[in-house]
């Protein structure tokens, strides 16, 4: 990254500021008994189609898109498929793959939000001196759901008698119904929601449109995901990257904090020279 002024830090948010959603993911799998990151493959792998990217765009609303997530997952011809794929491409040994699958799409995405709600100290602080140096804006750019559109017509079969104040309640979402509280906004210059803009990561499109309405070159970025994907495209736009994961994450932002000091980027050093 020699030669880059940065000019902004863009965190991801779940993964990174907040617990990641994975986590969730990972004991709901154990708990049917399937091989590890069988669902996640299958969300990564569905495609602009699928209700997982749909709802991040805001084009679904939140009881259709339980059922369409659950069928979705439920998918055993698309699931098994992809799975072998990914196997193949990790050079792993497959093990033996489901037969019978019923994914609950409500449960699944009440446990992925109620484990995300949980902050990580150590990155809020990081956040909070990369503000107050004066010498960089904070950023968020998330593939997110806070553009929720809650109908009553919607609560009919498996979700008759659901109310929107209960359903929020479950999800660990505040009165409003957004996964994003005010106090999480707050704690950046700006932030940029998927299911707003109608883009998501990995897009190159909500990449750009983050640097233009903020008054920046991509190569003045720094970007923090926990997906490699979504670090693959940001890289390609001209920014630094750094993967953040429940391993390193906290003493990477908070090294990333100390504008100047040199910070773990991939595998070696790198330097961050402040415009």
């Amino acid at each position: 990254m020699s030669g880059h002024n940065i000019h902004a830090v863009i965190f991801d948010i779940g993964g990174v500021v907040l617990r990641s959603p994975l986590i969730a993911i990972a004991e709901y799998e154990a708990e049917l008994g399937l091989p590890k990151d069988y669902l996640n493959v299958m969300i990564t792998r569905g495609g602009a189609n699928s209700a997982w990217q749909r709802f991040e765009r805001g084009e679904l609303s939140l009881l259709p898109f339980y059922a369409a997530f659950g069928r979705d997952l439920s998918d055993l011809n698309n699931g098994n498929t992809w799975y072998r794929q990914h196997c193949f491409r990790k050079q792993l040994a497959c093990p033996p793959l489901p037969t019978a699958l019923c994914v609950n799409g409500r449960e699944l995405f009440g446990r992925m939000m109620r484990t995300g709600s949980y902050y990580d100290p150590d990155v809020v602080e990081a956040i909070r001196r990369i503000r107050e140096s004066g010498k960089f804006i904070a950023i968020a750019l998330t593939n997110n759901f806070g553009k929720l559109e809650w109908r009553e017509s919607d609560a009919v079969g498996p979700y008759a008698g659901l109310s929107r104040e209960a359903e929020y309640r479950f999800l660990g979402w505040d009165a409003e119904g957004s996964p994003t509280p005010q106090r999480l906004r707050d704690m950046f210059d700006d932030f940029i929601d998927s299911s707003i803009v109608g883009m998501r990561k990995p897009d190159p499109d909500i990449y750009l449109h983050a640097c233009e309405r903020n008054g920046i070159h991509p190569e003045h970025a720094v970007f923090l995901d926990d997906l490699g994907m979504n670090l693959k495209t940001a890289k390609q736009l001209g920014m630094a990257t750094i993967r953040s994961d429940r391993k390193d994450a906290r003493s990477i932002v908070r090294i990333v904090a100390h504008a100047g000091h040199r910070f773990v980027g991939g595998e070696k050093q790198q330097t961050l020279k402040v415009a």
